[in-house]
């Protein structure tokens, strides 16, 4: 991306072309948080970037901010189309998978916004409120400008970041984040008693009211319902161990957090995200729409 930003023009003549790789990480954060797809935030970067390579930059004091604003703007306009799509995609809708460690293909700012815990909190919020929370908690961008991404007042635009930042928070508090430490710890510990096929082992690793999510979209075999209960929860990854037993199991870290990437015949057949508390899994968040997976 950016390879043909005008590589003979000076620095003086061509301020995107200076700039355009520092703030790229920018123009992507904002709109994979926003949408939560790596395929259409790689759009919405390559539509800035055209925006941006035919406009004249020249009298635009904060470069950064403009880009994100326009990045923004084009991912707004697609999150109010993706609430019908997300209506009538079939089983439950995980986002795709951020490789965000030292392999990553996408160079993108880390946070925990960026964790599958996070986006699904935002998933929950309406366009607007995910915008103006997005835009003002994570970048930093004054209300004057969310208000004209979101066509409402300041003051609208004002309400709407709080309104968020309020759901936001209450939904982390019921979800407390594991630290590094200790998902490590749970994760090596789970890798090894599913390689086994070990039941006791998983059933003292899952939180008695665990629920598993399984995002095929349609594509490929996977539960479309969420199932609910530590020993149930159990039951179906050890019986779906034996009869879709991987290659390997490797730790990657996905959107700033450790987890589990299953390679079974050549490719990569899941990407495992998890939510723990108090040292035990109470989410367990698979991806196996392979759609989702041809970036891992």
């Amino acid at each position: 991306m950016g390879d043909g930003h005008g590589r003979g023009r000076s620095e003086q003549e061509d301020p995107l072309g200076a700039e355009w790789e520092r703030h790229r990480p920018a123009v992507f954060g904002v709109a994979y948080r926003l949408l939560g797809t790596v395929a259409d935030a790689e759009d919405v970067t390559q539509d800035v970037w055209l925006r941006a390579a035919g406009a004249d930059l020249q009298d635009i004091d904060d470069l950064r901010a403009w880009l994100v604003t326009v990045a923004a703007r084009r991912s707004y306009d697609i999150l109010k189309s993706a609430r019908f799509r997300r209506e009538s995609y079939v089983g439950p809708w995980l986002p795709e998978p951020l490789l965000t460690g030292p392999d990553a293909s996408q160079p993108v700012l880390v946070d925990e916004s960026v964790s599958s815990a996070m986006l699904l909190i935002m998933e929950e919020l309406s366009p607007p409120e995910r915008v103006a929370f997005v835009l003002h908690d994570v970048f930093g961008l004054e209300f004057g400008r969310i208000a004209e991404v979101l066509d409402v007042s300041v003051p609208g635009a004002r309400q709407l970041a709080s309104r968020a930042r309020r759901r936001v928070a209450k939904a982390k508090q019921s979800t407390p984040q594991a630290s590094k430490a200790e998902r490590e710890r749970v994760l090596t510990v789970f890798r090894a008693a599913y390689e086994a096929g070990d039941l006791a082992g998983l059933v003292r690793l899952l939180h008695p009211d665990a629920v598993y999510v399984t995002d095929g979209g349609g594509k490929v075999l996977a539960a479309r319902k969420l199932i609910h209960g530590g020993e149930r929860v159990a039951e179906v990854m050890v019986r779906t161990g034996r009869q879709w037993r991987p290659d390997r199991i490797e730790f990657a870290e996905v959107g700033g957090e450790l987890a589990l990437v299953f390679h079974r015949e050549g490719r990569v057949y899941s990407v495992d995200t998890v939510q723990i508390t108090d040292g035990l899994i109470t989410a367990y968040r698979r991806v196996l729409n392979p759609d989702k997976l041809v970036r891992v």
